[in-house]
């Protein structure tokens, strides 16, 4: 993924207003991203962890989606995987996010996703998720990586119709 910036970060934003978009919490450690590594940006609100959000290159533009995040399970020690990159974890790992769709009317798209976001390090190795928490597969880290941009794009394709 390309570096991007605070400004249009904001601006791509598709499923909340102007004035949220505005309002949200932005990484403030955007140029120590690691960018190379991304296929999509993520991250959750410091503020509020039921916050989290999501920003990627989708039709050839920069596509934001705001998401919240379903109460975790106490006590939930099952393993449940990231419908995105296909990680599995434990406990709160993986989270229910669910995006409103643009234009309101209650409908929303939801996704099993990694709690934090961090799909792409760790398809690449580069955030351990312990044992039994990457499958081996026969694929290719690039195939892995197409793979993960394709669920990406089914996500917000979803979120955006």
């Amino acid at each position: 993924m390309r570096p991007l910036a605070e400004p249009e970060i904001r601006a791509s934003f598709v499923n909340c207003t102007k004035g949220e978009a505005k309002r949200l919490a932005v990484p403030r450690d955007l140029n120590a991203r690691p960018w190379d590594d991304l296929d999509f940006l993520g991250w959750q609100d410091p503020a509020s962890p039921a916050r989290a959000y999501l920003v990627a290159e989708h039709g050839g533009r920069l596509v934001g989606v705001a998401l919240r995040r379903a109460a975790p399970h106490a006590g939930h020690v099952r393993r449940s995987m990231c419908s995105l990159c296909l990680t599995t974890h434990t406990g709160d790992g993986v989270s229910l996010m669910t995006a409103r769709r643009p234009g309101g009317g209650g409908n929303s798209v939801g996704a099993y996703i990694c709690t934090d976001l961090a799909c792409s390090l760790y398809l690449r190795g580069k955030k351990d998720v312990g044992p039994g928490g990457r499958m081996h597969e026969s694929l290719t880290l690039d195939e892995k990586i197409g793979r993960t941009a394709v669920n990406v794009t089914d996500f917000l394709e979803k979120v955006t119709q």
